[in-house]
């Protein structure tokens, strides 16, 4: 059984961090200027900033559900865009920005300290990291069409430029 843990664990924690898919997940608001995460491209439904945002309510979500608690769910997918389409300054964004990743860091250590196929309800809590590291997916690729549209790509960390 250590050895099934293990592989669902490293699964899990390749699965929030972009590992072997993508540029990783932590390093996807690397290199950007507050004024930039802003901009929203002609013909996109997004900025920058509105998908961090996005992105750091479900992964708080998770992670409050993982810890026992049983967060509410928005009444419309509106309630899931919290913020305003840009931040007001540089201490703004990056406080969102260490709050995108104090949330991971918290959902990585959710999957290697607790019992993965531990149940609450309907869903298994590897259901939950599985469902939560793909939307994290999902929307990495909006921002990094939206840095391309803005000139922005990739991060200084690097990425896929193809």
């Amino acid at each position: 059984m250590a050895g099934s843990r293990t592989i669902l664990e490293r699964m899990v924690g390749n699965a929030l961090s972009g590992k072997g898919s993508h540029v990783a997940t932590r390093n996807l608001f690397d290199g950007l200027d507050w004024r930039v995460v802003g901009i929203q491209p002609k013909g996109a439904p997004h900025s920058i900033y509105q998908v961090l945002n996005h992105m750091s309510y479900w992964q708080d979500w998770v992670v409050n559900w993982l810890d026992g608690e049983n967060p509410p769910i928005p009444k419309h997918a509106s309630g899931g865009w919290p913020g305003s389409p840009r931040p007001t300054d540089s201490k703004e964004w990056q406080r969102a920005v260490r709050g995108f990743r104090s949330s991971l860091m918290k959902l990585d250590r959710q999957s290697r300290e607790a019992d993965l196929l531990a149940t609450r309800g309907k869903h298994t809590r590897l259901g939950m990291l599985q469902s939560i590291a793909s939307h994290n997916s999902y929307h990495l690729g909006q921002v990094v069409v939206l840095r391309q549209m803005l000139g922005r790509w990739p991060p200084p960390s690097g990425g896929l430029t193809w």
